[in-house]
């Protein structure tokens, strides 16, 4: 009895063993599709624009005191301010940016040799206010997909990421499990995350990508 015990559960784990791995390995749902090379050319000189304008926007004037300020806008405290200056950037954008940011052509053909990008393929997308990115990485020579979901946000000059999902292939890893490596990995590169002086929040919003000025 003991030895057939042992035998079935050695099965049910190659088994679990087994579908893992496929699913792992298989390719997911893409989170949006890849843009052609004049969709790219086009949407990240739009992202070049956006933020150039917002840039050179001059910083909302303060509440109107003495013969100050029009007040045309109230906050839920009562208080009264202009509204500020903001950009809104859809996913085709930013992830065209992002391409032309890596100074490579990166497709699921790219050839990760040594000195190359880690990253042999990324998208973004925006649902609401969640923000999706899918990124092709080779894995003990294998193409694995990572896809990451989450709440990009800002705080004290810096850009926040909060996940809410995560899945390795079509395996859907516990966020609890990745979150701590998670916040640890963008601590050590919190530099990166630092936020230009005259943005002031980041957020996602309606499916769009909102950049406020300060």
């Amino acid at each position: 009895m003991k030895i057939k015990l042992w035998t079935i559960i050695r099965i049910a784990t190659l088994l679990v063993s087994v579908v893992t791995l496929v699913l792992v390995l298989k390719k997911p749902e893409p989170v949006t599709q890849p843009q052609n090379p004049a969709a790219v050319a086009a949407n990240a000189q739009s992202f070049q624009e956006k933020m150039q304008q917002l840039a050179q926007t001059a910083p909302a004037p303060p509440p109107r005191g003495n013969g100050g300020y029009q007040i045309i806008a109230s906050s839920d405290s009562g208080t009264t301010s202009e509204p500020k200056a903001e950009v809104h950037l859809s996913s085709q954008e930013v992830a065209a940016a992002l391409a032309q940011s890596t100074g490579a052509d990166l497709s699921p053909n790219s050839n990760v040799g040594a000195g190359a990008p880690a990253i042999k393929d990324q998208r973004v997308a925006f649902d609401g206010d969640v923000v999706r990115g899918q990124f092709l990485a080779e894995v003990a020579g294998k193409d694995v997909w990572v896809t990451v979901s989450g709440h990009l946000g800002s705080k004290d000059g810096y850009a926040t990421f909060d996940p809410t999902e995560f899945k390795v292939g079509d395996l859907a890893v516990p966020v609890s499990l990745v979150n701590p490596a998670l916040q640890k990995k963008l601590a050590e590169q919190r530099d990166q995350l630092k936020l230009p002086d005259y943005i002031g929040e980041v957020r996602v919003e309606n499916g769009e990508l909102v950049i406020q000025r300060r």
